[in-house]
């Protein structure tokens, strides 16, 4: 074990502490066969400028957003990032910074946690916020636990709408209590009402609504809303994009009681799909409900303003059969990095880039499906940045050829189904250039 900082006679003492003679001894019970015989077959030594070239050879082998032009979505969008986001969040105060375990030290971290969470109130027209979750498919798993929380009832509706690995997310989060999940099924890239309304009745603790939705079309929020409250306990979840508040009703406008959703198009980078995070706002009626940690303002002994955290609900914080939530944190400089990008942005900068990307969206869908072999998947639906086509050639063939062009074609959401996301980024050349490229590779 050379890279744990323990002299032989260290060892020796710990051996002897726990009864035992060697390291073999201590781990008998893994099978021999998947063990390490004759040492990590390393590469030789190498000097720091070495292997600074190695690294920068293997990454310029990837086809990133940088390099390719990119229609991939699916959850994870590439907008554009003021540069002073990235070098906001380079400061060391906030680049090194885990998590303030004494928390009323870092009054910064918390300061900006605190105008996060308003911002996001703001945005979704919600009464209160949480510091953030994981990503948005644990934010939509803990508020059906939530929704457990209040009303006591373990059935949850989930609409085929929603995204797929959401579905799997809640499905790991929720069998350990028992929660029955239910399908709703869709008709036309859209919830099924008529379905809704049948399955609906007293024992439906919550439904989840994703909108605009796995496909990108926009729900009739206002309806599902309308059915679900006809039940007095049932909850409405929304799950929505935060670009596509800026255009389209807040969920408050619609009477939901808890709205969640993935925060990675407000400022941060694809990654190559993570780190994430996920937002998470209530009702103030709901708030020691709600999973995560929440920043509070107060006043100090001085009078001063200060920031504290407040209604602490975490497994970290108290017995776990009274916490919400077994949550460790909070996504912080991800959430930095949201914050000063909605500063930086404000209302009319985010609706603009929600303005932007629904008008290039809708190009590229009318450009392409002049195309013979290709039409909209979903014609009678309304669509916001995404949209779903259907395909001549089987979808992931159609994403290989493409790529030849150096474009990322898409996601394959079906054999012969594509889906295509645009955000604001896109030139009209980019996307003639898709159409030109998509034109030869479904003709071929």
């Amino acid at each position: 074990m050379p890279y744990i900082s323990n002299t032989d006679r260290d060892r020796r003492e710990m051996f002897a502490k726990i009864g035992i003679e060697n390291f073999d001894e201590l781990i008998q019970t893994i099978p021999k066969k998947l063990r390490i015989k004759d040492g990590l077959k390393m590469d030789k030594a190498l000097s720091e400028l070495e292997i600074t070239e190695k690294i920068k050879g293997k990454t310029c082998q990837n086809l990133c957003v940088q390099n390719v032009n990119s229609f991939l979505g699916a959850g994870v969008y590439d907008h554009f990032i003021p540069a002073a986001v990235d070098y906001i969040i380079s400061r060391p105060e906030f680049f090194t910074a885990y998590t303030p375990y004494q928390a009323e030290v870092s009054q910064g971290t918390l300061q900006f946690i605190y105008e996060y969470q308003s911002m996001i109130c703001e945005l979704t027209g919600m009464e209160i916020a949480n510091a953030s979750m994981y990503d948005g498919a644990s934010a939509v798993a803990e508020a059906i636990l939530m929704a457990v929380r209040k009303n006591h009832l373990l059935k949850a509706l989930i609409p085929e709408s929603l995204h797929p690995e959401y579905y799997r997310v809640i499905k790991a989060y929720t069998e350990g209590i028992g929660v029955e999940l239910v399908r709703v099924p869709c008709s036309n890239g859209l919830i099924d009402l008529d379905k809704l309304a049948e399955m609906l009745d007293e024992t439906v603790g919550s439904v989840v609504l994703q909108s605009p939705n796995y496909f990108g079309n926009i729900e009739d929020a206002h309806k599902v809303s309308e059915l679900v409250h006809k039940e007095a306990k049932c909850l409405l979840i929304a799950c929505v994009d935060p670009i596509s508040l800026a255009i389209l009703n807040a969920p408050s406008e619609y009477e939901a009681d808890i709205v969640v959703g993935e925060g990675q198009a407000l400022g941060n980078s694809m990654y190559m799909g993570g780190p994430l995070f996920g937002f998470f706002a209530t009702k103030l009626n709901m708030s020691r409900l709600m999973p995560g940690r929440i920043v509070g303002g107060t006043i100090d002994k001085t009078g001063a303003r200060a920031y504290a955290l407040t209604l602490q609900t975490r497994e970290q914080h108290i017995r776990r059969g009274k916490a919400t939530s077994n949550i460790c944190s909070n996504q912080s400089l991800c959430t930095l990095a949201a914050t000063v990008y909605m500063s930086l942005m404000g209302r009319q900068g985010l609706r603009e880039v929600a303005i932007m990307s629904t008008q290039n969206a809708h190009y590229l869908a009318r450009e392409l499906t002049k195309i013979k072999g290709i039409e909209m998947r979903y014609p009678d639906a309304y669509f916001f940045k995404e949209f779903v086509i259907k395909t001549p050639l089987p979808a992931q063939k159609i994403i290989e050829m493409m790529l030849s062009h150096g474009i990322y074609a898409g996601v394959a959401v079906a054999e012969n189904e594509l889906m295509i996301a645009v955000t604001e980024k896109k030139t009209k050349a980019a996307m003639d250039e898709y159409v030109s490229a998509m034109q030869e590779v479904s003709n071929a």
